[in-house]
């Protein structure tokens, strides 16, 4: 598929205003007064040259490279401050970049901001027609997508109302109805969905793998929805301190961005011996399918074994072994322990030891998931050895109908999937 969009080198950098300093008697303050007409010339020359970097000089991007092919998704993801939103501002021309070249063949509608293009004093029906012609569309072609943009927005009670007069969740409706569907080559998205609600979101994201997959287009996506980024993108880049951190499989740039990113051992944490407790010691996790250990990721259709290495350090404990696991907004999915070594306990003489668990496949929701491991018994409690999220594993669903699923590719709620049985549908005689 041929290239759409090619970035080589690409930098911006802004001067930032500095505090002047303060001189603090009144000798200093009478010779600065004198000073001041050749000191601010000097600064005024100095803002229109940057020369050697200072403290006043920040690069918001640095030697950004990359390439997007046509119909693909790219992710892009980096912390608050990392270039982000530099980065489309510039592609989406609101901006000049300071230096590197930027090659985009094809249509750009882009939404980066609340009421981004919009003209408060029209109202939301000739904003739709003033952001066609703005894309180069003729008012036949915008005639023939308003009803299906009324609709999608979900404001047609308002559409003939003073845009300025709109919430900001109608507007970032209105400004992604508009964008996603006057058919632009190019689609460019910034963090605006969370303002939007549940619904709102779930139509967008299904809205998104349309273009994409459906309608050839191609998306940009700025999110910090890690689940959305797995699930919608084939490609991420990840942006740190306006520089490209990383750039490949969404399950890798997933962890990159969490700092969490895949060793070269895989799914296994191997754990010093430096002894916190006389007791019991954790040595080795390993996550395991088919007795293979995964990688970065694994796909939701597969089933996994946990298995765990301890050694017991003093004869005659009850020691039990359990699991949490969570995913990476930090929610609790489910904590699973030894229940049949839980009720029947038995001691456990010096030496190690090996258990595993098995999670059954078609289990998970796409996104990274983390696994705690813990050393303990009962009868009284105590926790022995409790080591947090040590573990991590980016869950994918390739939409082939084989999963929970199925063949939907839009929003898909819930924290875990089980794919559960259903029966046959039946015609009744009633």
């Amino acid at each position: 598929m041929s290239k759409v969009i090619k970035v080589s080198n690409l930098s911006k950098r802004y001067r930032l205003g500095l505090k002047e300093k303060q001189v603090e008697t009144l000798a200093g303050q009478v010779a600065n007064v004198i000073k001041s007409p050749l000191q601010n010339l000097k600064r005024l020359k100095d803002l229109s040259r940057f020369g050697e970097d200072d403290e006043s000089v920040f690069w918001a991007l640095k030697d950004v490279s990359f390439e997007v092919k046509g119909g693909e998704v790219l992710g892009i993801i980096g912390k608050n401050g990392a270039g982000k939103s530099t980065l489309l501002k510039i592609l989406s021309q609101i901006t000049e970049p300071t230096s590197g070249k930027i090659e985009i063949h094809g249509r750009v509608a882009s939404l980066l901001e609340v009421g981004t293009g919009f003209h408060p004093e029209l109202s939301g029906r000739e904003n739709i027609y003033m952001n066609g012609t703005i894309l180069g569309m003729t008012r036949r072609e915008i005639d023939s997508k308003l009803d299906e943009i009324i609709d999608f927005s979900g404001v047609e009670k308002f559409i003939d109302t003073p845009v300025k007069f709109y919430s900001s969740g109608m507007k970032v409706r209105l400004g992604f109805s508009v964008a996603a569907h006057l058919d632009p080559e190019i689609l460019i998205i910034d963090e605006v969905l969370a303002v939007g609600d549940y619904e709102f979101q779930k139509k967008c994201l299904g809205k998104m793998e349309d273009v994409s997959k459906n309608q050839g287009r191609t998306v940009l996506f700025v999110s910090h929805q890690m689940d959305a980024i797995t699930r919608l993108c084939s490609r991420v880049l990840v942006l740190k301190n306006g520089e490209v951190n990383y750039q490949g499989v969404s399950s890798i740039a997933v962890k990159k961005y969490l700092g969490t990113e895949e060793n070269e051992q895989g799914a296994k944490a191997v754990l010093s011996q430096d002894r916190t407790t006389n007791q019991v010691a954790i040595q080795k996790v390993e996550i395991k399918s088919n007795s293979n250990l995964f990688k970065d990721w694994a796909d939701v259709r597969e089933e996994m074994q946990v298995e765990i290495s301890f050694e017991v350090l003093q004869d005659g404990l009850i020691v039990s072994p359990g699991i949490n696991v969570h995913n990476e907004k930090g929610d609790h999915l489910f904590t699973s322990h030894h229940v049949d070594y839980m009720v029947n306990p038995f001691p456990l003489d010096k030496g190690v030891y090996e258990v595993s668990v098995t999670i059954p496949a078609h289990f998970f929701a796409e996104g990274v998931i983390y696994f705690s491991v813990a050393l303990m018994s009962y009868e009284p409690f105590t926790v022995y050895q409790h080591e947090e999220k040590i573990i991590s594993l980016t869950i994918t669903d390739s939409v082939d109908g084989s999963s929970a699923r199925g063949i939907y590719a839009g929003y898909f709620p819930g924290l875990i999937r089980p794919k559960l049985f259903w029966k046959e549908i039946k015609k009744t005689n009633l």
